[in-house]
């Protein structure tokens, strides 16, 4: 999964091209202040017709098209509490797609759009940790003749400046309808990929 080429989109999000024509670089991210965070959403051009608060942004045309940006002062994964509470500790983007479905080269697509491309390199040489399934749980999951958990198919990737999850929950007939991409500090990759191993 991780060497696949990145398509071009014949789609994002459900926003029009000349949001992402107009996009400027990331200049806030996971270990940055809320403020910060929520000035810089407040100031982006594909974020910004979307806000629902500070730190969360849902777009939606129909019930069966949504994407959502949260940014977080928690870490990824399960719920852990934390002292500073001023500081963003992972952002996330995430779509729900009957239409067009959901596939990791849009998720790819749609880092390099809101982030831009420093990050979007740091996430493509970013070094592969964990992917899943393995092979391991298929063929458990074979054997106990049972469906593998909601047929999640994702990676974990470390990159020189941030950790990358990105995941994709496909149907029955093998299409993703819903999957998203999270960028977070990189102290977390440790706790969240035991949390994902033990899933």
């Amino acid at each position: 999964m991780k060497n696949r080429q990145l398509k071009p989109a014949k789609y994002f999000l459900l926003f029009p091209l000349y949001f992402f024509l107009f996009t400027n670089p990331a200049k806030a991210l996971p270990g940055e202040k809320t403020e910060t965070v929520t000035a810089w959403i407040n100031a982006h051009p594909t974020l910004r017709p979307g806000i629902i608060d500070g730190l969360r942004v849902r777009k939606s045309e129909t019930a069966a098209q949504q994407f959502t940006f949260k940014a977080s002062i928690l870490p990824p994964g399960e719920l852990t509490l934390v002292k500073d509470k001023g500081t963003i500790r992972h952002e996330r983007l995430a779509f729900y797609d009957q239409i067009n479905g959901v596939t990791f080269d849009r998720l790819q697509e749609s880092l390099r759009v809101i982030y831009g491309l420093a990050i979007y390199q740091d996430y493509q040489r970013a070094r592969l940790v964990y992917d899943y399934p393995t092979p391991e749980t298929i063929d458990l999951a074979r054997r106990q003749e049972r469906p593998l958990l909601a047929a999640q198919e994702g990676q974990l990737l470390l990159g020189e400046r941030y950790a990358y999850w990105m995941e994709v929950t496909n149907t029955e007939s093998g299409k993703a309808f819903y999957g998203h991409l999270t960028i977070f500090q990189k102290e977390y990759l440790d706790k969240l990929e035991t949390q994902l191993r033990d899933r």
